[in-house]
Parts: structure tokens; sequence; C-alpha cells
């Protein structure tokens, strides 16, 4: 049985968002995937927590995608996310609706990949950025992977771009076929990185 996955994308600029447009572009047409924009659904941050609900109950792999707005995400996910994820439904004794889906994030953001190291102007690593959502994640019994992400988004140019949307449509695609060893990505700190081995 084919996996289905929910992306769940948020950006209030998306029409200034070049490398997000190649992303989207590049998503594979299936009746598996479900590309669910909540900037264009929720304009007024009025989330429908039963639709979103059932919407996560009906898919096996979940995506954040968004840009990294200040060391975390947008405030329409960040709403998602206290809205959606209630207690006794995501969470908590008699909250079991999650268990077992797994769930990544799709990240861009303008700093270079170097920016984020102990070393670099960030200081901080992504995965060490993005530990509050693993944690949210984990909450919830879901198996959190490492994210998909693009760096320098204000310096790449149009091929490179188009790359990434090809390397993004290869994920899904396997993500969508197969089902795979949680244990496979141990170690690699981007899902980019661990999708070009397997690739080469």
């Amino acid at each position: 049985m084919p996996n289905k996955i929910l992306i769940l994308f948020a950006h209030p600029l998306f029409e200034k968002s070049n490398t997000n447009a190649a992303l989207i572009k590049h998503i594979p047409e299936s009746g598996n995937i479900t590309f669910h924009d909540l900037y264009e659904n929720y304009p007024n941050f009025d989330v429908d927590v039963k639709k979103e609900q059932e919407l996560l109950a009906a898919h096996d792999i979940i995506i954040w995608h968004h840009p990294m707005y200040w060391y975390s995400c947008p405030p329409l996910l960040k709403q998602w996310i206290d809205l959606v994820l209630e207690h006794g439904w995501a969470y908590g004794s008699k909250g079991k609706e999650l268990i077992g889906k797994r769930i990544f994030q799709v990240i861009t953001t303008g700093g270079q990949k170097e920016n984020y190291t102990p070393q670099g102007k960030d200081h901080f690593t992504i995965t060490q950025l993005l530990e509050p959502f693993c944690q949210t994640a984990k909450v919830c019994n879901m198996h959190y992977l490492p994210p998909f992400v693009v760096h320098g988004t204000h310096f790449i140019k149009a091929e490179e771009m188009d790359n990434y949307g090809r390397l993004y449509a290869g994920l899904l695609n396997y993500m969508e076929q197969n089902d795979f060893d949680l244990g496979q990505f141990h170690g690699h700190l981007y899902m980019n990185d661990w999708l070009r081995n397997k690739l080469l």
C-alpha cells in the first residue's frame, strides 16, 4: 500500500519566494499526496481544527513546509500547532490519533549552510533550532525525521532551484512508494544528504 503524504505549506509571502515556487512545482501529481496551503485556506487565522485533524488522521507522513522565520516557523503554522494538536486527541493518555505517523520539515532559509554551525553567525545548527518541533512530534508519539533544507535562497540561481525541486520530487516519490526503515536516517542532519547518498 502506498503511503499517503500531507504537505502543510505555510508561507505568508509565497508570491515572493522563487525557491518555494520551484519546490512546489515539482511535487508529483498523485492521489496519495495532498498539498495544503495554510495561508490560502486560513487568511484570517481561523483554523478549522476538526478539518485539520481529519486530514492528519487520513495521512501517514506529515510535512511542515515553511521558510525559517526568526529561527522558527511563520505565525500561522505556530497557531496550527497550538490549536490542532489538542490534548486528548494528539497527546495525553487518551491522545492516540497520531501514534506512529512520520513527520519532518521542508525548510527554506536565506542564510548559508555555514552560518548554521557553532562557529557561524547563527551559532546553532538547523537541527538544534528545530528541537521544539522534534519534541512536539515526540509528545504526539510521531517519528520525527531529519529536515529537507534549502539554504541561501537569496543567492540560488534558477538551475539550482530546479535541482532542489527535482530532489524534493524524488524524496516524495520514494516516501510514497516505500515502507522505509526509520533507522536509515540516523546520522544524517539533512534529509537532502541522505537522499543524495541514496541516489548515488
